[in-house]
């Protein structure tokens, strides 16, 4: 029995030993291993140290412009103009270059006359904007009432009594000044738009005091010259624009 145990106790000592010579083996050959590592990698350091260090000492070469390179399909040798050799390519450049100018601006030119046209007045339109009338069978002292443009316009025929009267109101009788030679073209007929001044009604002919014409809306009183002389109206009546074609013959507008 001792001499098993003490079989047992010799075999364990020596398992021991074993074990730690071979964990002392492995332990040097890791340091001996990073020792070298080590080694190597302080000699590349050193060698690409060396390499950086050779380089930047070298003097590199500069790189070529780049009218040095040339022309890979000589485009610029080929379509070059030259202007001694060759002076007439360079009047056909400018000769074409105009004529392009040239038709964009007649077509620029033809744009802005067609849509300045597109805005005017059509025939129809302008036909409206003026009227021809006859006045020969107005006797003195009467008034006709003509359509212009949708709206009444007045005409009379005064006599020699009516022309004088009106010729001679002081205009510091009147709201709106102005003479009777400033709102006739001939003294003996008067030409006005039939519509009050105060709020677009129609006044009547040969009545109110002035013996003129009276606006029943709200009592505006114009005188044979069409001048406001009593009521709310601010202005006297308005005269259109008028011309006598013949002597007997108005045309307004």
């Amino acid at each position: 029995m001792n001499a098993f145990r003490l079989a047992s106790q010799m075999g364990a000592r020596a398992a021991t030993a074993q074990f730690k010579s071979a964990g002392l083996r492995s332990t040097t050959a890791a340091f001996n291993s990073n020792i070298g590592a080590a080694t190597a990698a302080s000699s590349t350091f050193n060698n690409n140290t060396t390499t950086r260090s050779i380089s930047t000492s070298l003097p590199t070469a500069k790189a070529p412009a780049l009218h040095e390179l040339g022309s890979v399909d000589h485009g610029f040798t080929d379509d070059r103009v030259d202007r001694i050799a060759e002076p007439e390519r360079r009047a056909f450049t400018y000769l074409l270059l105009s004529g392009v100018r040239f038709a964009y601006a007649s077509t620029a030119r033809v744009l802005v006359v067609k849509f300045v046209s597109s805005m005017s007045a059509s025939a129809d339109v302008l036909a409206l904007a003026s009227a021809e009338f006859d006045i020969g069978g107005v006797a003195p002292g009467k008034t006709i009432t003509v359509k212009w443009r949708g709206k009444p316009v007045f005409i009379r025929h005064r006599t020699p009594a009516e022309i004088s009267g009106e010729a001679n109101v002081s205009l510091a009788e009147l709201r709106d000044e102005e003479t009777d030679d400033d709102r006739t073209l001939k003294p003996e007929w008067l030409v006005v738009l039939g519509i009050c001044t105060h709020l677009g009604c129609v006044p009547l002919s040969g009545a109110g005091d002035f013996n003129g014409w009276f606006c029943p809306c709200h009592g505006s009183h114009y005188d044979i010259s069409g001048r406001i002389r009593k009521g709310p109206a601010p202005l006297n009546l308005e005269v259109p624009p008028y011309k006598f074609t013949e002597e007997t013959k108005i045309l307004i507008g």
